[in-house]
């Protein structure tokens, strides 16, 4: 998912990590109940959230509980973690717009949540594609996932 996310134009910096967890300084070995994110920086003059919601939305299954491809668990959950109430509407927005779509066959899981600590996972977890252009990967790009665009709500 890094590689795909950091090829979107206003992507300045990603890194994989653990977050969103009971464990201080998470590991690959010792993450508790963190899940494994992304964090993004990113210029919101060249990209918006609710663009990279729906790009995150596009890439991977947002319906299955606790699992992406062949990994299972809690750390493989799908959430939204925002820094502030005006990213947390948007991503509960993009999740409706998502679920009335019906671009996926089931109801969206994808917890959202407050931004927390958040811990760099280790090198070899960086940048892996990039390192490992065949490895394992179960996001792809789905060229005709296109979220219909929200209405502006009427002033009345």
């Amino acid at each position: 998912m890094q590689d795909l996310i950091r090829k979107l134009p206003g992507v300045i910096s990603t890194r994989v990590g653990y977050t969103g967890g009971d464990v201080p300084h998470a590991t690959y070995r010792n993450h508790g109940t963190h899940a494994e994110g992304i964090e993004i920086h990113y210029d919101p003059a060249k990209t918006s959230f609710r663009e990279l919601l729906e790009f995150f939305f596009q890439i991977h299954d947002p319906t299955t509980a606790n699992r992406q491809g062949n990994d299972m668990g809690a750390s493989y959950r799908s959430a939204i973690y925002y820094v502030d109430e005006t990213q947390k509407q948007v991503a509960l927005d993009t999740i409706a717009d998502v679920n009335a779509s019906g671009l996926w066959p089931g109801q969206v899981v994808t917890e959202v949540e407050p931004v927390g600590d958040f811990w760099e996972a280790e090198p070899e977890h960086q940048d892996y594609l990039e390192r490992f252009p065949t490895g394992y990967t179960c996001h792809f790009p789905r060229p005709d996932w296109v979220l219909p665009k929200r209405k502006a709500d009427s002033a009345a």
